[in-house]
């Protein structure tokens, strides 16, 4: 079907989506709290999942709407801070796998992002301290829902 608004959309042309994105973290030890919290999105939720493990042994099917994408990070596989040599730290693989996703996703600020961040301390933390200090997102835009 022709119409005629898509006649003028280039590459060049700004395309201005409202509809919000959601970035949603979590651990193993959060992971029902975490399926619970998906199954709360809408089916039509488009965004990004993050979940920290500590081997690949631990990664289930995790139902989420389609437009979903969902990460698995395995902590056995990942070195811990840069040039310490040591083990990847509970919470260190969801925390920068969350700064990398903003700094690409979220170069322009944080929009109609909304952020669930479960899991550890240290995850959760981090997560939101960066997501309220240099990403910019206001707080209420965080849940950190009551965990274990």
């Amino acid at each position: 079907m022709y119409r005629p608004d898509h006649a003028t959309h280039t590459a060049s042309t700004a395309h201005v989506d409202d509809r919000v994105q959601f970035l949603v973290v979590g651990d193993e030890g959060s992971l029902t709290e975490l399926e619970a919290e998906l199954a709360l999105l809408p089916l039509c939720a488009r965004g990004r999942v993050f979940v920290e493990v500590e081997d690949a042994d631990q990664v289930v099917a995790l139902p989420t709407p389609l437009r979903m994408t969902v990460t698995w990070l395995a902590r056995s596989r990942r070195s811990g801070r840069p040039g310490t040599g040591e083990r990847c730290a509970p919470g260190d693989a969801g925390a920068r796998a969350v700064r990398a996703w903003c700094d690409e996703m979220l170069c322009d600020g944080p929009g109609e992002t909304r952020a669930i961040v479960t899991g550890g301390f240290t995850l959760t933390s981090e997560v939101r301290e960066h997501l309220v200090g240099p990403v910019g997102m206001s707080p209420e835009a965080i849940s950190v829902p009551a965990s274990r």
